[in-house]
């Protein structure tokens, strides 16, 4: 803004102010509010950086109204810019400390060159810190959404996208492998993220986010817009393949069959907007090893098994699936384990009955040298699903006594020399832990069996008190999620004898008891939340 302009006759003020809010986008009081601020600031310079001079511009006729003023203080240290709180209340006997009050009008001058540019440069700072904020206030509001823009330049592999009111910046990492953009081309892509930073608000775009995939495909199915379809999960591995689940609120429509389209036009429609990435799309299922052989299609599965504290699903498929399930370069089977949010073991039919096989093989061997028995006998016993010597020591004796080929003396025997070898069993793990250095007080605890306390006495822990001040996940394991955000086992002293974290609560609750560390009032109220939880 040139000098003539900021000396500019009233109304032509007024004017400029209107031409800067029309180009800028920006409220015309916020550039007014700048001239009024470049304007006391130039008169700074003019009658001393001590002297507070406001400007006030008439928003009508644009008369310019020069005022000193002075901040009301306790204590006066610059009699040019202040003023004590008793000579301010001759002036307006409602004023406080801290308050502004004007002291007299100052004629309206003629600025010099410096001054003009001084206000110049407070005028473009102003307008271009609304411009940012505008810039802001209106992405901050598109996070979450698909937008157009075009290339406006490419810097090491980031893609500088002008969006006609703002800029963003897709990251190299954000683009679809083997895309190649120049100066120019249209693009579009999901709004990530809005910061507002120093330098103005910094509009964060991608092409490679699940979430785009899932608003292309909003875009193209109107059930989706309209909330009948809804897309619960997806898993990219951009510019390759990718799966999507989908779940439908109406009985009469199809979740699939209305995201593929007619011949396969909607589901085109979105595979060429991403270079050709193939798509799955899965029907969601709310039972999870449903919806998980449903997301390794398009492979066969043959059964599934799951452990649901260690979030881990074991799939078993044919010899000849076992390639489809696992897809190229493991690709198959990481997306469906994104997708469902399982880690996932593939293992073939032959690999399954090899390890059950092998199981077998050891139970039967576990009861030949436990109690003594001929391979045939050790063998019935775990066809008829027997897995420990405390299973045949302590069911009912009918049990026994109906597997074919036993009558109850065959039953009482078993269960006899069962009973004997825990006992002897027993016996020696007391002897190994009491030459751990095990105390009687933890060995006759109730709740621990004598291989619990070797386990523990192994582990360092040989009294009552140090049992007392374990906690629970040291007992029982659990899982911890690490810096990369991975599933990490922690093994429990007690986690080989099938020992539960609210097991391992009232043990320990029950040991600081018993020694006085707490009053059995308080252990009910701790455990009592964690029974919610498991609950």
């Amino acid at each position: 803004m040139s000098n003539a302009a900021v000396a500019a006759n009233r109304l032509e003020l007024l004017q400029i102010a209107d031409a800067v809010a029309r180009e800028k986008l920006i409220d015309r009081e916020l550039v007014i509010e700048a001239m009024e601020d470049s304007l006391g600031k130039a008169a700074r310079a003019r009658y001393g950086a001590d002297v507070d001079v406001r400007a006030h511009i008439d928003r009508k006729s644009g008369e310019i109204t020069m005022t000193r003023v002075k901040e009301v203080v306790e204590e006066v240290e610059n009699h040019q810019g202040q003023m004590s709180l008793e000579e301010a209340r001759v002036l307006n006997p409602e004023v406080e400390v801290g308050d502004f009050v004007e002291i007299d009008t100052l004629p309206t001058m003629e600025f010099g060159r410096v001054a003009a540019m001084t206000a110049k440069q407070v005028i473009v700072q102003k307008v271009r810190e609304a411009e940012r904020e505008r810039q802001y206030e209106e992405y901050k509001d598109r996070v979450g959404t698909i937008i157009n823009g075009v290339v406006k330049r490419v810097e090491y592999g980031n893609v500088i996208v002008d969006l006609g009111r703002g800029e963003g910046i897709i990251r190299r990492d954000q683009l679809i492998p083997r895309e190649a953009y120049r100066v120019g081309d249209r693009i579009r892509a999901y709004v990530k993220d809005v910061r507002a930073e120093v330098r103005g608000p910094q509009i964060f775009l991608s092409r490679t986010a699940p979430e785009f995939m899932a608003e292309l495909f909003k875009m193209e199915v109107p059930e989706i817009y309209d909330g009948v379809i809804e897309i619960k999960a997806v898993a990219r591995d951009p510019g390759s393949r990718a799966k999507i689940g989908v779940i439908s609120y109406d009985n009469s429509i199809d979740p699939v069959g209305a995201c593929v389209g007619m011949r396969g036009s909607r589901v085109q429609a979105v595979v060429a907007e991403l270079q050709g990435e193939k798509i799955d799309i899965i029907p969601w299922n709310d039972d999870a090893a449903t919806f998980l052989v449903n997301a390794l299609q398009p492979a066969e599965v043959a059964k599934v098994v799951m452990d649901e504290d260690a979030e881990r699903i074991e799939v078993v498929v044919p010899e000849e699936q076992l390639s489809l399930a696992i897809g190229r370069r493991g690709q198959n089977v990481r997306l469906a384990s994104q997708l469902t949010g399982w880690d996932i073991d593939i293992l073939t039919e032959d690999e399954e009955s090899q390890r059950r096989q092998k199981e077998f093989n050891e139970r039967t061997q576990h009861f030949m040298d436990t109690m003594n028995l001929d391979e045939t006998v050790a063998q019935l016993l775990v066809s008829e699903g027997f897995t420990s010597l405390e299973e045949v020591a302590y069911v009912d004796i009918d049990e026994l006594s109906s597997v074919e080929g036993f009558d109850e003396g065959t039953a009482e025997e078993l269960q006899a020399r069962a009973r004997e070898s825990l006992e002897e069993a027993a016996a020696a793990a007391i002897e190994k832990a009491r030459g751990l250095g095990a105390e009687d007080a933890l060995i006759t605890f109730e709740g621990l069996s004598p291989q619990m306390v070797q386990a523990l006495a192994e582990a360092g822990v040989t009294t009552l008190e140090e049992f007392a001040t374990c906690a629970d996940w040291e007992l029982a394991g659990g899982y911890t999620t690490d810096a990369e955000g991975r599933r990490v086992k922690d093994d429990g002293i007690l986690e080989p004898f099938d020992v539960t974290t609210e097991e391992a609560q009232n043990l320990i609750m029950t040991a600081r008891v018993q020694l006085g560390m707490i009053e059995p009032e308080a252990a009910e109220a701790e455990a009592a939340p964690a029974q919610d939880e498991t609950a």
